[in-house]
C-alpha cells in the first residue's frame, strides 16, 4: 500500500468531511496498521485509489469498512466511575424533584460496542433497587455509533471472558448476565429493554432522536477538530431539556460556550448543565 504525502493528505481530508476524524501528522504508520488487510482483500494500492473508489461508488460498501477500520473502539464497563455514581446520587434524584412521573431520558454518543449504556442500564437498575417506585416513568437509552460493525455487536449484547473483565465487577456480573456458552456471557432482557442502538454520524442531524435529560458523550469529541466540536456542542446543547446535563470523558473539558452550559464540580468529576 502507497501512502505517499499527496495521498495521505487526500485520505486524511476524505476521513474528516465523512467522519469528523482528525488524522494528525504522521500518522501514516496508524492508517496503514488499520487499513493494510482491508487494502490488501481488495487490491487497492494506495490511499489515493481507495478516495476515488469510495467517491465512485458510494453504495459499495467500502466507505463503512473504511470507518469501521479507523473508528476507535476502546472502551470498557462503568468507565472512569464517577459518572455512573453521580447519575444514581445526584442526576436521577434531581430529574425526579422537576419531571415527577416522567420517563428519563438518556443519550449514549459514540457508545462503541455497548459497554457505556449497558451500564448506564444498570446503573438505573441499581437506583431503582435501593429507591423502590421513585423513577415511575421509566427510563430510555438511546445509543448512537457510527460503525455498524460496533452497532451490530452492541445490539447483540454477547461479551468475551476478556471484556467482561474490564471494569465489571463479578456482583455486576452474576446479577445482570447470563453465561450463555464457554465464556460468552449476554446482557439479561430487562436491562437490554432500556436500551435503543441507532446508528448516527455525530456531524449529522440529531433531529430524529428528540430531547434528553442527560447526554453521555465521553472520550469521543477529542477525535474532531475544534471547531467541529464546538458544532458538536452546540447541536448537543439543542437536544437537551432546559436544565439537563452533559457528562464528557475524564480527560475532556468543555473550552467556551459559557452562554450554553455551566460548569458543575461533582467531587470527583466535572459536568455541565445546559443553561
Amino acid at each position: 500500500m502507497s501512502l505517499a504525502d499527496p495521498d495521505f493528505n487526500l485520505f486524511r481530508d476524505y476521513l474528516e468531511q465523512t467522519s469528523g476524524i482528525v488524522l494528525g501528522d504522521n500518522k501514516q504508520y496508524l492508517v496503514s496498521s488499520r487499513l493494510g488487510r482491508l487494502l490488501e482483500q481488495r487490491g487497492i494500492r494506495s490511499l489515493g485509489e481507495l478516495v476515488r473508489q469510495v467517491q465512485l461508488q458510494p453504495r459499495s460498501g467500502l466507505r463503512e469498512l473504511v470507518v469501521d477500520a479507523m473508528t476507535t473502539n476502546e472502551t470498557l464497563w462503568f468507565r472512569d466511575g464517577y459518572p455512573f455514581e453521580v447519575l444514581k446520587s445526584r442526576l436521577i434524584p434531581e430529574f425526579l424533584r422537576g419531571q415527577p412521573g416522567q420517563r428519563l431520558r438518556i443519550w449514549s454518543a459514540a457508545c462503541s460496542s455497548g459497554q457505556e449504556p449497558y451500564s448506564l442500564s444498570m446503573a438505573i437498575d441499581e437506583f431503582e433497587r435501593a429507591n423502590p417506585g421513585q423513577l415511575r416513568g421509566g427510563a430510555q437509552i438511546v445509543a448512537t455509533e457510527i460503525s455498524a460493525t460496533m452497532l451490530n455487536a452492541a445490539r447483540a449484547a454477547r461479551y468475551d471472558t476478556l471484556a467482561m473483565a474490564r471494569g465489571l465487577s463479578r456482583e455486576r456480573r452474576d446479577r445482570y448476565f447470563d453465561e450463555v456458552a464457554p465464556g460468552q456471557w449476554e446482557v439479561r432482557q430487562a436491562l437490554r429493554n432500556r436500551v435503543e442502538f441507532r446508528q448516527l454520524n455525530l456531524l449529522d442531524s440529531y433531529s430524529i432522536l428528540g430531547r434528553f435529560d442527560i447526554v453521555f458523550c465521553r472520550n469521543v469529541l477529542i477525535y474532531f477538530s475544534a471547531d467541529v466540536k464546538k458544532d458538536i456542542l452546540r447541536r448537543i446543547h439543542a437536544t437537551l431539556r432546559p436544565g439537563g446535563y452533559l457528562v464528557l470523558g475524564a480527560s475532556e473539558a468543555l473550552n467556551g460556550l459559557p452562554e450554553l452550559y455551566s460548569m458543575v464540580q461533582c467531587n470527583p468529576g466535572i459536568i455541565y448543565q445546559a443553561r
